[in-house]
């Protein structure tokens, strides 16, 4: 884990050296508006040191972000009214990670918000949940 890489936009963003309209931070996370919002309020939440994804994230300042992300989304219900959050994390390119510094979106929802999950889930039969489950297990 790098304290800060000197090509990662969100560690400019840490250091200062990129404007971010930032909406939080402690010791450990900084939290910003997305320039790309979802809906109104979509923030991004980061640890201050650099990780390029859930694999490699400490999982101190794993923590650290989750309870940054717990304040952010209490704080947009109490604010913004909104009928819930979604927390959603990118964990590589085929999961549509753009930017490798380990985030989450903190994305407030409403009930008239057109936001969709793309796709649908899929439908598995309880023997192929079972292999699944066996695979996963320790």
């Amino acid at each position: 884990m790098a304290v800060n890489d000197g090509d990662c936009i969100f560690c400019k963003i840490v250091a200062g050296e990129l404007p971010a309209e930032r909406v939080d931070e402690d010791g450990h996370t900084i939290a910003f508006m997305d320039i790309n919002p979802w809906t109104r309020g979509h923030a991004l939440v980061i640890p201050r040191e650099h990780s390029r994804n859930l694999y490699e994230v400490g999982e101190d300042d794993l923590g650290h972000v989750a309870v940054a992300s717990k304040r952010l989304a209490r704080r947009m219900r109490d604010r913004f009214g909104c009928h819930g959050v979604n927390l959603l994390n990118s964990c590589e390119p085929a999961a549509w990670q753009t930017v490798f510094h380990f985030h989450v979106h903190v994305i407030p929802r409403f009930r008239d918000d057109p936001l969709r999950l793309p796709g649908s889930p899929l439908k598995a039969e309880a023997a192929e949940l079972a292999a699944v489950a066996a695979e996963l297990r320790d």
